[in-house]
């Protein structure tokens, strides 16, 4: 079994490439569904998540580091190694392959489209106008753009990123599919042992930065975290000890954490200082 991520822009015939390869291999299908559960799980509205991850970021938060949408990353993140962890599975919601990091070697897709077809999707799927979709297609894709490259620091559009970049102009859906499906099969996409104990570490870390920011002692320090076989490392710095120790409490009783250093984590102020 394998792991497959599609990237794709609005409209451009991503999520029925992820539907034909959900039938075709019997894999588990996300995308809306994962803003749903992380939602629930870590109590904010549906529609906070979605604008986290479709609205393009203002200038104030391109200058601050205490960015809402970093910490509704982190449910989104955590929700999805979640499910990741037993593998065959089809993502095709925000930026699969870059929320998984390097955990394991999953089949990256790229899916495009021409304007016309991009057109006639939108029409098809919202009913949508011509004029309504065009509009709404190159507003999107900006939006997309732009925060993909300010969050990641990446051009989403580059083919590098990619296994696999499918142009709807000249192959069929059901084409790609198949190719897709046969890529599956392949050794150098299979989860191995050392695979699924990196997905494992990932979401241990992913678990941790939800905790943190979902906390309102924490949630507005950036803390690096990092997990290797339940072995737990967080630095980074906070307001003064007692907040230090209110990260431990937070981590050190999650499931999975069988070891916790947080003598990286240094003080802005000294407990002395009066604020």
């Amino acid at each position: 079994m394998a792991i497959i991520t599609i990237s794709r822009g609005t409209f451009s015939g991503g999520q029925k490439l992820a539907e034909c390869l959900s039938a075709k291999l019997g894999y588990e299908s996300l995308s809306r569904e994962i803003l749903v559960e992380a939602a629930e799980k870590y109590g904010i509205s549906e529609n906070e998540l979605t604008q986290a991850v479709k609205s393009k970021p203002a200038i104030a938060e391109r200058l601050s580091l205490n960015i809402d949408r970093v910490r509704y990353l982190s449910f989104i993140q955590a929700t999805l190694c979640d499910h990741m962890k037993n593998d065959h599975v089809v993502y095709y919601g925000h930026a699969g392959h870059l929320l998984l990091k390097d955990a394991c070697r999953v089949i990256k897709v790229k899916v495009i489209a021409t304007m016309e077809q991009r057109i006639a999707f939108a029409m098809e799927r919202n009913s949508m106008d011509r004029d309504e979709a065009v509009l709404y297609i190159k507003k999107m894709d900006k939006y997309r753009q732009k925060w993909t490259k300010f969050l990641y620091g990446i051009d989403w559009n580059d083919p590098s990123l990619y296994d696999v970049v499918v142009n709807l102009k000249d192959t069929s859906v059901e084409t790609a599919c198949n190719m897709i499906s046969e890529m599956t099969k392949s050794p150098e996409f299979q989860l191995t042992e050392e695979a699924k104990k990196a997905i494992a570490d990932l979401s241990l870390e992913s678990q941790i930065k939800a905790r943190l920011a979902s906390d309102k002692i924490t949630r507005d320090y950036m803390l690096k975290v990092d997990a290797r076989n339940g072995h737990v490392r967080i630095a980074g710095r906070v307001k003064n000890a007692e907040h230090a120790r209110r990260i431990e409490a937070i981590v050190s009783d999650l499931p999975g954490v069988e070891r916790l250093d947080c003598s990286c984590v240094d003080y802005y102020l000294n407990d002395d200082v009066i604020i």
